[in-house]
């Protein structure tokens, strides 16, 4: 199969399949959220940790005693104010906290790996499923539970290889700069092209490798001699897909630097997410599929793009509605975990109220409605999307991003030195992004559980499948209510309150 059919049939697979091959996309921008718990843990440690040994009650009488930052951009007397709040917080930097600090950096660490890896796993192995015509997110949970220990092996060999291509590299010009520095020169020279023609061969080649664990069923060494046959048997297909990765990623870096002053970067690196990495992963399994003869790419639809979209927007506001409607249960627990964590941020920093403050009315200071417009929709969008799938991990990192907005949401208000323009500020275009946000925490409670007894075997994986694809329709429902939310946010919340405050 050329180029040309294999883009056709990408694009035909996305418009025919999107609600069942996309969500595992929707679980890629989850990985942050599951990875971040570790963090959350320490923190949560640390603050016991100070806060039953007396030290932060120390903290914040030092810091009570203290003037508040001065209002002024003179280098020199926010340096002088600095050093006198350093003193402050010199009680809290004990060993415990270094050693908690440092162990919640490597379970982060951890848990993103493998939450990256078992969602790449799967990933894939929907594509392969839906290219096989079976259904997409079922062979996926089959693949992200099955197969993630050999994503993980090709990780760590290409990983190795990459080190070893720049080990041999950095010891033959050592080697030669020992011997003679022009020689040296010359090495290096030399190492910079053949090093350069390595990584791109390491990179072609574990990029059809994960294909082929899933299309051939193969394991690690198995994979990347399947992916080497292809890659010698099809050099110019594979040249082609490596042409297309790096153009795609050219056009994304391009796309996010060019809307970056229109604010929108949130958007683009979502639409890179869940459109340009399943085209991709499309794209090299259609070519590596075909060269195996075991897919079946779909044909195109019937209906047009616009049809297929007003259609797509009309079911997600109708699954959105209906899913509220039918879980009031785990919108109540959303509900209380955001608001008790509200409560928690409140007393947790009302003590440095005075010293330490926020502004509304400073960071609306150069607002532009549709630039901010833009990047509210992206950024609150992304977290709604990020905070539902997450719930896939079994509930809690749902409920820790739940958590996490409502501390930061309660900090804030109490740190804020006009609290009237900060409540006048946010309820036009909160009485649409609060409830948005709490439904996608309701959702990840939902597909928490569902996934939990899917793991103990209650449930068939054909349940979690659903509820995965209930999940993606949900969102694409908050992605208009967050939309409305983002315009009113952008021209209407900054504005109305000033003259009457």
């Amino acid at each position: 199969m050329d180029l040309s059919a294999a883009v056709t049939a990408t694009i035909a697979t996305l418009r025919r399949r999107p609600a069942d091959l996309l969500p595992f996309y929707l679980l890629g921008t989850a990985v942050p959220v599951i990875a971040r718990l570790g963090t959350f843990v320490a923190l949560a440690g640390i603050y016991l940790h100070l806060e039953l040994t007396g030290r932060l009650a120390a903290a914040r009488d030092a810091l009570a005693g203290l003037e508040p930052p001065p209002e002024t951009q003179d280098p020199a007397a926010l340096e002088a104010w600095a050093e006198g709040v350093t003193p402050a917080f010199e009680p809290l930097l004990t060993p415990t906290v270094g050693i908690l600090f440092v162990g919640g950096v490597l379970v982060t660490a951890a848990l993103g790996l493998f939450a990256y890896t078992v969602i790449s796993a799967g990933q894939l192995s929907a594509v392969v499923a839906t290219l096989r015509r079976e259904r997409a997110l079922v062979g996926g949970i089959a693949g992200a539970r099955s197969r993630w220990p050999t994503f993980l092996g090709l990780y760590v060999a290409e990983l190795l290889l990459w080190v070893g291509v720049i080990a041999l590299g950095a010891l033959a010009v050592g080697a030669a700069f020992l011997a003679n520095p022009f020689l040296g020169a010359a090495v290096a020279i030399a190492a910079l092209l053949v090093g350069f023609v390595a990584v791109m061969l390491v990179r072609v080649l574990f990029a059809f490798a994960p294909v082929a664990v899933v299309v051939d069923d193969a394991g690690v060494v198995e994979a990347v001699e399947g992916a080497g046959g292809f890659v010698r048997s099809n050099p110019t297909d594979a040249a082609a897909y490596l042409v297309v990765a790096v153009g795609a990623l050219i056009a994304v870096s391009s796309a996010a630097s060019g809307v970056a002053f229109l604010g929108g970067g949130a958007v683009v690196a979502l639409a890179s997410a869940v459109v340009v990495a399943p085209a991709l992963d499309l794209l090299k399994t259609v070519l590596y599929g075909d060269y195996r003869g075991t897919v079946d790419p779909l044909d195109p639809p019937e209906a047009g793009v616009r049809t297929q979209l007003v259609g797509g927007l009309r079911r997600g506001w109708r699954e959105l509605v209906g899913f509220v409607r039918a879980t009031p249960g785990h919108h109540a627990l959303a509900v209380a975990t955001a608001v008790g964590f509200g409560a928690v941020g409140w007393v947790a920093v009302g003590s440095f109220g005075g010293t330490v403050t926020t502004s509304i009315e400073g960071r609306l200071v150069g607002h532009v409605p549709p630039v901010a417009a833009l990047a509210f929709f992206g950024n609150n969008w992304g977290v709604a999307i990020a905070t539902a799938f997450s719930g896939v991990g079994f509930v809690v990192p749902a409920l820790s991003s739940l958590a996490f907005n409502g501390v930061a949401l309660g900090a804030t208000a109490a740190l804020e030195e006009n609290l009237p323009a900060l409540v006048a500020f946010v309820v036009p275009h909160g009485i649409f992004e609060i409830p948005a946000l709490v439904v996608s925490g309701a959702l990840g409670i939902h597909l928490g559980a569902v996934s939990w007894r899917t793991f103990r075997g209650d449930e068939r994986r054909e349940r979690l499948a659903d509820a995965l694809e209930t999940g993606f329709w949900v969102t694409v429902g908050l992605g208009l209510l967050l939309g409305l939310a983002a315009v009113i946010e952008g021209f209407v919340s900054p504005y109305y309150w000033r003259p009457f405050l």
